[in-house]
């Protein structure tokens, strides 16, 4: 093979005979992989890892056929199966069928989206799929997006590889757009940070949100220059939801002391309990601030397509930027994410430009967006709207909150569990109660070291179970409950997004936890 004199541009010719054989063969392989409905195999991690120790590169080229064998064998076997019903732990789930054929079709295009000359009509396609979200999140009229959607010289909002750039690049707009020109002050971009404060008579910027906001705005604090110690954190509730009267202490004492406030954030469903701060009362802080108001909607966002759901999400509308995650509510597979800003203009505060391309005026959407390359993944978002549609959506996110109060109304029936709070949407929180400190837990009994051995048993029940592979929930640790202020609890976490997942798969994980907790129960020295 290796000798041939047309390789290897062979390999990038469109032999349509080859790459039939081979797209049949990963067929069978993908079959194979979702026909399985288990979790993951008894396989350990380090065991896994030694046989990736090998540095070198192959000299010779494999054989199609070998190379998937082994790709099958070592690779594909051990994945994590984050399409089974019973894989209840993350925000990644089963995708809709159209992906698989459809990445094909996003592959072969190969197109960079963020120049027109690498992808042409890739450009009005993003802008346009853009605008249907900002549509369900602002609800503006239909003039304003009549004169957006196309409009080079505005933007309604940036695709990007997750939700850690669409919150860092939501924070740049808001950083840039609060320290910007200023009389014969450049600007930010133009004179750095310390320069802007110091116009300002600052002492510092801050960043404020709740404790329990996504870490992605620490690494935003990072980047952006204001240094994580000044992400100011709010306290929440025994629901995980901001406390928006210790909010309005947090920003007195921004002013009292010269802090800058570049943003203040809500989250619309928390990574840990999937809780939506209160939305409306913090929008009207910000204002009253005169802040940007930014909120991470990375996993609630979806639910503005619900009309039974919506209202959880009231207050929205009044924010300057939002973040959606498409691989997440939106059944889309990995690296797409978006931000979404109500002024379409507020991104001329980041634009950038190159000679040779994204120049000043071109309809390029690199000019507003961090990323210098991007795939067409917008394609995925654009065929689900069509495919699905807002209905469809909407069933999704119905079945998904449904299916966790099920999950919540077994608990609260079974004395094995304890249920930590009520969900706000499709993700839950709670924990075993090994016999020995089942009463002490119910009338609020436990002390710290009571509090360290309920802990540990249930994450050592946790990684049994995910270690079994049949089933599978990921664990947290909620340091504001019931229970009391600062005290850690290690506690399980559900994700009930799948839309496999019925009730039977439920029950049978939770049984799946009662026998393995039977089991730890033997070895385990509790009370």
């Amino acid at each position: 093979m290796h000798s041939s004199p047309d390789f290897p541009q062979r390999l990038f010719s469109a032999d349509g005979e080859a790459e039939r054989a081979l797209d049949a063969r990963v067929s069978d392989i993908i079959s194979r992989f979702l026909e399985d409905t288990r979790v993951n195999t008894e396989v350990g991690f380090d065991t896994l890892s030694a046989g990736f120790t090998s540095t070198l590169a192959p000299t010779e080229p494999e054989a199609d056929a070998d190379y998937l064998e082994h790709l099958e064998r070592d690779v594909v076997t051990h994945a994590i199966h984050t399409a089974s019903p019973y894989f209840l732990g993350h925000m990644t789930s089963a995708l809709p069928y159209f992906t698989r054929p459809l990445s094909r079709l996003v592959s072969a295009l190969n197109q960079n989206v963020v120049k027109v000359e690498t992808a042409k009509s890739l450009t009005p396609s993003e802008r346009q799929t853009l605008a249907m979200l900002h549509r369900l999140v602002f609800a503006r009229d239909e003039s304003f997006y009549t004169e957006h959607v196309q409009n080079r010289r505005s933007t309604l909002g940036m695709v990007t590889s997750g939700g850690t750039v669409a919150n860092t690049t939501a924070l740049w707009v808001a950083r840039n757009g609060s320290l910007g020109p200023q009389g014969d002050f450049a600007g930010i971009e133009r004179e750095g940070l310390a320069a802007a404060l110091e116009h300002r008579g600052a002492r510092r910027a801050v960043l404020i949100g709740s404790s329990l906001m996504h870490y992605s705005l620490q690494k935003a604090a990072d980047v952006l220059g204001l240094g994580t110690q000044n992400v100011r954190q709010v306290a929440v509730d025994a629901r995980s939801r901001m406390k928006t009267d210790d909010l309005r202490r947090v920003v007195e004492d921004c002013r009292r002391h010269r802090e800058h406030i570049v943003a203040i954030v809500g989250v619309a469903g928390t990574t840990d309990s999937g809780a939506i701060d209160p939305l409306e009362d913090i929008a009207q802080v910000a204002r009253e601030a005169g802040t940007h108001f930014h909120v991470d909607a990375a996993w609630g966002g979806p639910i503005l397509f619900s009309d039974t759901h919506r209202d959880k999400l009231r207050g929205i509308e009044r924010a300057d930027s939002v973040t959606i995650d498409g691989h997440k509510q939106l059944y889309v597979p990995m690296g797409l994410g978006m931000v979404l800003l109500k002024d379409p203009r507020a991104a001329g505060s980041i634009e950038k430009q190159a000679p040779y391309i994204i120049r000043a005026g071109s309809p390029d959407l690199g000019r507003r967006s961090l990323e210098g390359s991007r795939p067409a993944a917008i394609l995925y978002l654009h065929a689900a709207l069509h495919l699905l549609g807002r209905q469809g959506y909407a069933r999704l996110i119905d079945e998904g909150i449904r299916k966790t109060r099920y999950l919540a109304d077994v608990l609260g029936a079974r004395p094995e569990f304890e249920l930590m709070a009520e969900p706000d949407m499709n993700i839950l929180n709670y924990r075993y109660l090994p016999p020995a400190l089942r009463e002490a837990a119910r009338e609020g009994a436990l002390g710290p070291e009571q509090d360290a051995q309920l802990n540990r048993f249930n994450e050592r029940l946790q990684e049994a179970q995910s270690s079994a592979g049949r089933t599978f929930v990921s664990r947290t640790t909620l340091r504001h409950t019931r229970h009391g202020q600062d005290r850690p609890l290690t506690v399980l976490r559900a994700v009930l997004a799948n839309p496999l997942t019925a009730e039977h798969h439920i029950d049978a994980m939770l049984e799946d936890q009662l026998r393995i907790a039977a089991t730890l129960e033997t070895t385990e020295v509790m009370g």
